[in-house]
């Protein structure tokens, strides 16, 4: 849920700075409170994980995501007061106050949900989480209520003073290179983060080396050989995952919101990936829970990747509006996204899958899953030329030859005179 926050708090702030224009010293340091409110989030979240009967950690975090939504309100209204600051668009609009107005709106809503939340923590908090999940959810659910009003009423003209610069309407385009860039940090981090597992935990001490070893640093390290197979695998199962999303989105023109959830939501179940990675290095020390730690480590990555691939069926819809011409139907480049798309997807279902029917090697299926999807991501063009040739050649031995119709009725049409 805190991932999921914070990037809706990115996704406000890249809205908000496309009505800033420009930035002066103040608009710099309120900026720099924002993201240091940001950055206490995960300490809050853990509190809530770690103690969830206590109220305090839903309250702080609830604390925490008003401040946020008070300093972008600030930057708000400093903007307005010094035009200049603002976007050109705006700068030039002669309703300025209505365009702060409706940015104030939007900006607070979330606040507003996390206030009430937090008085709901003081006595009933089941109903803080749920008021929290709303404010992830709120842009999707106000775009659904408004379309079902607007079938039910039917449609109605706009105000005289429309403004409709910043909204988050669902197919309103975003920063396809803030998207781009975002979701890079955040691959860099989860790699980051399996390198520090593997520097911190891994590097057997010296006094064991030469108490239990004998001296033979070769015998310490073959000890911590299911670990250093678990983090080979969590960190290919990244870097390809991250050379799919770059492949995506090189064939992406423009971004629509419902891309941007849909990457958000694999994004966050990219971040559980060194999770899978301790469940995975935990098959020798507890060997009666690897069905459980295959199962989670499965689910992590089809999930992660089943978004990837969402992405690019909802881009599919819109071909001519997001797609560049190769990546669509019929595209010379549509059947090798699609293959790269649904590798890991495919892996990680047959991965599970040996959970349930071959329990007893559902491990080294799942090690040889890591070890096949690379080398299978470097034959991927090979193979998907291969099959398509293949396909040609059965259609091509299904259809029948030009002139056997013709040649098969000629015996029952009367003969010419």
């Amino acid at each position: 849920m805190t991932f999921l926050i914070v990037t809706v708090a990115w996704a406000a702030h890249t809205r908000l700075f496309q009505v800033v224009g420009k930035i002066d010293d103040t608009l710099a340091l309120l900026n720099l409170a924002c993201m240091m409110t940001i950055t206490f989030l995960p300490f809050t979240f853990s509190l809530m994980v770690t103690f969830p009967d206590v109220p305090l950690g839903i309250f702080l975090f609830c604390m925490c995501v008003i401040a946020i939504g008070a300093v972008q309100a600030l930057i708000v209204v400093y903007a307005f007061h010094f035009p200049y600051l603002l976007n050109p668009q705006i700068e030039r609009a002669p309703h300025r106050a209505l365009y702060r107005q409706h940015i104030l709106r939007i900006v607070l809503r979330g606040p507003a949900l996390c206030f009430v939340a937090a008085g709901f923590s003081l006595f009933f908090y089941p109903l803080s989480y749920l008021l929290m999940a709303m404010v992830i959810f709120l842009p999707y659910v106000s775009k659904a209520s408004s379309w079902c009003k607007g079938r039910l009423v039917g449609p109605q003209e706009p105000p005289a003073h429309s403004v409709e610069f910043f909204t988050f309407d669902l197919h309103e385009p975003l920063s396809k290179e803030r998207v781009e860039a975002f979701s890079d940090g955040v691959y860099a981090i989860v790699a980051t983060l399996l390198i520090l597992d593997i520097c911190e935990d891994n590097v057997p001490d010296s006094k064991d080396v030469r108490d239990k070893f004998h001296g033979s640093l070769v015998a310490a390290l073959s000890a911590y050989g299911p670990h250093f197979l678990a983090y080979f695998g969590s960190f290919a199962t990244v870097g390809l995952l991250w050379f799919a999303h770059h492949s995506l989105f090189l064939h992406i023109r423009k971004a629509t919101q419902s891309m941007g959830l849909l990457n958000t939501l694999s994004l966050a179940f990219v971040g559980g990936l060194p999770l899978a990675y301790q469940q995975t290095s935990a098959f020798a020390r507890q060997p009666r829970d690897e069905l459980e730690s295959v199962r989670v480590s499965c689910a992590i990555i089809f999930f992660a990747s089943i978004f990837q691939f969402a992405i690019w069926t909802t881009a599919l819809l819109q071909e001519r509006e997001t797609l560049q011409p190769s990546a669509r139907f019929g595209g010379r480049e549509h059947a090798f996204m699609f293959a790269k798309l649904a590798l890991y997807p495919c892996a990680s279902l047959l991965a599970f899958a040996s959970t349930c029917f071959l329990s007893r090697v559902s491990t080294a299926i799942f090690h040889l899953t890591q070890i096949a999807v690379p080398l299978t991501f470097l034959l991927l063009r090979l193979l998907v030329r291969l099959a398509s040739a293949l396909l040609r050649a059965l259609r091509g031995l299904a259809r029948p030859a030009p002139g056997a119709e013709e040649d098969v009725r000629a015996p029952l049409l009367p003969s010419t005179c």
